[in-house]
């Protein structure tokens, strides 16, 4: 039976929290070979930021604003180990140190750390950065699922921006029940009954919400994972002719770049090994990337006509309970750490 979802009453901070990215957590910013010798201007968190790779291959993620005026770094001169601000020649390290203003050599602007800058790791060619709260609280490992860090695990990775709030992408994800509908002319998802019921079972990571009675049949579960990552994990179930390695994997990860659209990181896996892994990696190049990215553009479709308000103003029923676990935790969140600001704020008055 239909009913109304639940509202989460929620502050105006909490809300900022919950639309542009909850802090405390490792999000992915693009992949490294959209990075190249010149600063990247990127946007994220509803943040002008700037990405670049210095001399010695690390990589930096900063807000996109010169100390001195408030140019963008991102129109900068690459210098090797830092950013040479194109207004005045400001000079930026790699940890948001000015290291020369030669227009005043004796500023008290040298040496200080006056660019805010994100941690920052690499992974298989992904770059990840902390966004933190700003109260100091410590740097969590960056600690992603196994699929994604197993040697026995082979993954490639699809990376769009799409048009839409992040948390869309995210209920999409964690909503099986849509694949046998929106993608049932899928070579994959064809299969299966329109009607099913669903269960709850947590673990050490989050929980996963499945069909009873019904698997590797269609997209029939999915796994909310959060330890200061968060993504969502499931397998889609593949024909013989889709090579060795059993059911289709995936890992879906999302970032905020403001409140009206989203980076999206989809890794498509296998386990497999030997020539098993060589069968699966050719298959994928040649025959079933293609079709992945046709699925993927059947949610994008969706998610970018989607109101703005869309998840404000709906009915859900039981099929939905995976949607409304995930987005409960989240709001959650988002108020704890809101009450965390506005009680450190009260403290520095």
């Amino acid at each position: 039976m239909a009913q109304q979802p639940p509202r989460y009453r929620i502050d105006d901070t909490a809300r900022e929290i919950l639309d542009t990215g909850l802090r405390n957590k490792w999000y992915g910013i693009c992949p490294t070979h959209r990075v190249t010798r010149r600063p990247l201007a990127i946007r994220r968190w509803n943040r002008d930021l700037v990405l670049w790779c210095d001399s010695g291959g690390d990589y930096h993620l900063q807000d996109d604003r010169c100390p001195h005026r408030g140019a963008p770094l991102s129109l900068s001169r690459h210098d090797g180990d830092r950013l040479t601000c194109a207004y005045h020649g400001v000079e930026i390290m790699g940890d948001g140190t000015v290291a020369n203003v030669p227009g005043e050599p004796q500023s008290d602007l040298i040496g200080q750390c006056a660019v805010n800058t994100y941690p920052v790791e690499v992974h298989r060619e992904v770059i990840y950065a902390w966004l933190g709260d700003g109260l100091g609280t410590p740097i969590a490992p960056l600690t992603l699922p196994e699929r994604l860090t197993g040697d026995e695990y082979d993954a490639f990775l699809a990376y769009a921006e799409w048009r839409c709030p992040y948390r869309y992408m995210v209920d999409n994800n964690m909503d099986p029940m849509h694949g046998v509908f929106l993608h049932q002319i899928s070579h994959s998802m064809s299969e299966g009954p329109k009607e099913a019921e669903f269960t709850n079972r947590s673990t050490d990571t989050g929980f996963v919400f499945e069909k009873k009675g019904q698997k590797d049949v269609n997209f029939d579960w999915s796994e909310w994972y959060d330890v200061d990552f968060q993504a969502v994990c499931l397998e889609i179930p593949y024909p013989p002719s889709g090579g060795p390695g059993g059911s289709f994997g995936i890992v879906f990860h999302v970032t905020p770049i403001d409140e009206a659209s989203c980076a999206c990181f989809f890794w498509r896996h296998r386990k497999v090994s030997g020539w098993e892994r060589d069968t699966w990696r050719f298959l994928y190049k040649n025959r079933l990337e293609g079709r992945h990215w046709h699925v993927l553009e059947q949610d994008r479709l969706v998610a970018e006509r989607m109101a703005a308000d869309a998840d404000r103003q709906e009915y859900l029923y039981s099929h939905d309970v995976g949607v409304a676990r995930v987005r409960k935790l989240m709001a959650d969140e988002a108020a704890r750490q809101a009450r965390a600001i506005e009680e450190h704020a009260l403290v520095a008055e």
